[in-house]
């Protein structure tokens, strides 16, 4: 089967309510970081986050989730109008079970999606994964095009780890970054963000008349064993997996030319990137030369796939990336791995 289209693009995130308006943001290095209003860390130190500003802090739960992925999903569907035939998948990225997530989020997560949409969707289907959430969501797009399941895919993140028992979770584990006497440089700034992907085959795209802005090369997804919060030693051989299943989708002698990843100031996402792109290196342009928006948005947990494939694809289009193929690549915590293989318009054009 043809590589699927990406028909429409959306994100919210801390440094911007649009697609665009956050890739530009990402672009010149705009910071989404503030102090929380009432959060402190181990130190006594006013912890930092990466908040949607438009957002109450109080807002919480899957309220807070949807509130962020709705504007995302509609901006993401403008190509494909509410009544244009054709059946239309879900495939929703969400964070995994961990303190401050409720139980039943995906369900009413969904119920709120379908509240607002309808019953635009033929199928729906939730990934409670984390960082690599939103990869499992891509193949499970491309698998249910392949088989007719549906004629287009929007594939959506959301996460935030803004709720307190969360905050508290993140800096009990030593994975909060942080200042004062305790400062702990390896931890991570907690963001929030959705993004949103909509997928469709070669007969989609005629059929809603929307100019594609990418394509989807190929997806993989890998299992690491040796996982953080361990005292094993993790040499990405789960990343491996994933980087080698999406690299097959290169042509001979093609090589990538930008990457696009969650490395969000942990040693042990660093290393483990060192371990997978030596192994494949030779697919690499340039293998340390690479995106980490988390300087920019937090770190965006499940949201990071769809809106790291938008950086990908927006980069290509207006000429500022070093090439049209990107890799987009994401790690969690339980040991799920995605890669995914992104080129840009104007080659799919080509």
């Amino acid at each position: 089967m043809a590589p699927l289209h990406v028909l429409g693009l959306g994100a919210s995130t801390p440094v911007g309510r649009t697609v665009w308006a956050s890739a530009a943001a990402v672009r010149a290095g705009v910071c989404g970081f503030r102090v929380h209003p009432y959060m402190v860390d181990t130190a006594g130190e006013p912890v930092r986050v990466a908040a949607a500003p438009w957002l109450d802090i109080g807002l919480e739960g899957a309220s807070r989730l949807a509130a962020l992925a709705l504007p995302a999903i509609e901006e993401a569907l403008a190509p494909w109008p509410a009544d244009l035939p054709g059946r239309l998948g879900l495939a929703l990225a969400l964070p995994p079970m961990r303190p401050g997530r409720p139980d039943g989020l995906a369900g009413e997560v969904l119920e709120r999606v379908c509240d607002r949409l309808g019953n635009r969707f033929a199928r729906m289907a939730a990934f409670e994964a984390g960082h690599a959430a939103g990869h499992l969501a891509v193949a499970a797009a491309e698998a249910g095009c392949t088989r007719g399941a549906f004629d287009a895919c929007l594939v959506v993140g959301a996460d935030s780890y803004l709720a307190p028992e969360t905050l508290e979770w993140i800096d009990a584990c030593d994975q909060l970054h942080g200042g004062g006497p305790l400062n702990n440089a390896w931890g991570f700034i907690p963001g929030e963000a959705a993004g949103a992907m909509l997928l469709g085959t070669v007969d989609a795209a005629r059929q809603c008349g929307a100019e594609p802005l990418g394509e989807l090369v190929s997806v993989g997804i890998g299992m690491e064993h040796r996982l953080i919060k361990t005292d094993d030693v993790c040499v990405g051989e789960g990343l491996t997996q994933a980087f080698r299943a999406a690299l097959q989708g290169l042509a001979p002698g093609e090589q990538v030319h930008d990457v696009y990843c969650d490395l969000n100031g942990e040693r042990y996402r660093t290393e483990e990137y060192g371990f997978a792109v030596l192994r494949t290196a030779e697919r690499f342009r340039a293998p340390s030369e690479f995106v980490c928006p988390a300087d920019c948005w937090g770190d965006v947990g499940a949201a990071g796939g769809p809106l790291h494939a938008a950086l990908a694809l927006i980069a290509a289009r207006k000429r500022y990336g070093k090439g049209p193929l990107s890799m987009v690549w994401g790690s969690s915590e339980r040991g799920e791995r995605g890669a995914m293989l992104l080129r840009g318009a104007d080659a799919v054009r080509g």
